[in-house]
Order: C-alpha cells, then structure tokens, then sequence
C-alpha cells in the first residue's frame, strides 16, 4: 500500500509559534506531505504551510502583537473575542500581511480544520475548499471558550477544535493517512491538569452542557491521547516533533520577541531533525 502522508498540528495559543518555526524550516526545504490537519492556531498558522508562505506568521505576529485591535481585554469587552476577529481575519491577511489564497487553493494538499460543535459536542472536522464560509472555519477552530464568542459557519455553531479533539491522529488515520508527523506543542512528559475553572466553566457554558462535559474531562481525553501517540511513535508509524522545554509563552503575548524566542525554538528542533523528517516523508 502506499504511503499517504499527513501532518497533524496541534493548537496552544502562542506556543504555535513554535508550529511556524518547525514548518517554515519544513517549507524553505521543499518538505511537503499529502494531507495536513491543524487545531486551533495549528490551523490559524498551519494554513500557511500550504500556502507555501515562510516567515508569515512570525512576521505578522511580531509586527502587530502590540496593536490593541489584535488582542487583550479591550477587544474582549468591545466584541466578545480575545483576538479581534475582524483584525486579525480580515484586515491582517486582505490588507496588511496578504495571504495567499491562491496558492493555498491550487495546491493539492488536503487541508483540514478541527471544530467543536457547541450543540452537539462533536469534532467537525471540515475539509477546506467544501465551504463558502473558509474564513469562518479557521476563525471557529482558534475561539478559545470563555474568550470567544460561538462561530456559525454552515449552520453550526462552533468553538475552538481542541475541546472536542486536541491532537487528531486517530482522525486522519481513519481516512488513510498511515505515515504522519505529530507536531505537538507541549515537551515530552507533559501531563494535562483538570482546569481549576471548572466550575465557573459549567455555569458560563450552562446553556451548552456538552461543551461544558468537554471541557471539565479534557485533561483526561488529553492525556489518553498523548498515550496513544507514544505507542504509535514507538511501532515508527508517526514520527513526533515536540519542543525539548515547555515553551512558557501566554496565550496572548505582546513582546515581539518573545514570540520569535518560541519560534526559534521550533526552527531549531527541525533544523536538528531535519534527516529524519526528509527519510520519513520519502516516497
């Protein structure tokens, strides 16, 4: 059977800065796989691996961190969204920083998105070039909950992708991706913790009961996951790119070079495995 390749990208925020290191280096070396899968800001910042844009997203984040119309309490309290929604989906990637859309679209990589759907509490995984609502998905599969007003996109209502599948693995193995990179953004070792805010999490998602469910036994889901990843590391099927140090970055990060210290680290831990990561996507 032939190897189909996938690279599946897990969310966490800033820490996906270290993400955008470790596929620009995969970029600027002609690395590419079949079909790519991004959570949250895996998906926010993954897309430009299809792209095929080197440098966008740490240049982006580092130009406009600081702009109040990116993030921080006063976007939080104007618009229900941490991030600006209009900023950081319209005016960053239309205007000020453009992607390419057109080469994302002429490239033949499949590109998933992971979202939760707040009323039923599934995973979405949505296939984009299948909607007219593209923006839209994105902007659902990086809503933090509590941070984010719900997304509707093609009738359903959505939030970040991570509370229903944090790292999906199992996922693209069920539609015949049998050789993949996992690219996590927590180091070896790491054990999630149950939220502490469980409870004001349950009253605040009260009219979504399953979200809440979701949210309040993610650190268990999560850490099963990350088990199965090792078993599956271990057989060699999926090759495994995590930062050697927890990363210690913010959710939201206003220092520019903060931000490139993360990304740097990513660059890094590909430049260093980069034989491995050429051998495994060899066909």
């Amino acid at each position: 059977m032939e190897s189909k390749i996938g690279l599946i990208m897990e969310g966490g925020a800033m820490r996906g800065m270290f993400t955008a290191g470790v596929t620009d280096v995969m970029m600027e070396n002609g690395i590419t796989v079949d079909g790519a899968i991004g959570v949250s800001a895996g998906a926010a910042f993954g897309c430009n691996y299809k792209s095929n844009q080197p440098g966008r997203v740490i240049r982006y984040n580092s130009k406009y961190c600081r702009d109040p119309r990116y993030a921080g309490l006063r976007s939080l309290i104007k618009t229900g969204n941490l991030f600006g929604a209009e900023f950081c989906y319209v005016e960053i990637p239309q205007k000020l920083d453009l992607f390419d859309e057109e080469a994302f679209i002429k490239n033949p990589m499949e590109f998933y998105v992971v979202c939760t759907d707040i009323e039923t509490g599934e995973a979405i995984y949505h296939r984009c070039g299948e909607s007219e609502n593209e923006l839209e998905w994105f902007r659902a599969s990086a809503s933090l909950p509590l941070a984010s007003k719900p997304v509707e996109a093609d009738g359903k209502k959505l939030l970040d992708g991570g509370i229903a599948d944090s790292i999906p693995l199992k996922y693209f193995e069920s539609i015949g991706y049998n050789k993949n990179i996992v690219l996590l953004t927590q180091p070896e070792g790491f054990v999630k913790q149950k939220n502490k805010l469980v409870p004001i999490i349950r009253k605040a998602l009260k009219e979504y009961p399953k979200v809440a469910e979701l949210l309040s036994n993610r650190h268990n889901d999560y850490n099963e996951t990350i088990a199965y990843i090792e078993e599956r590391e271990k057989s060699g099927d999926i090759l495994v790119i995590r930062p050697p140090v927890a990363l210690n970055i913010k959710p939201v990060c206003r220092d520019p070079e903060e931000l490139r210290r993360v990304y740097n680290i990513g660059r890094k831990t590909a430049e260093e495995m980069l034989e491995q990561i050429k051998a495994f996507t060899a066909k």
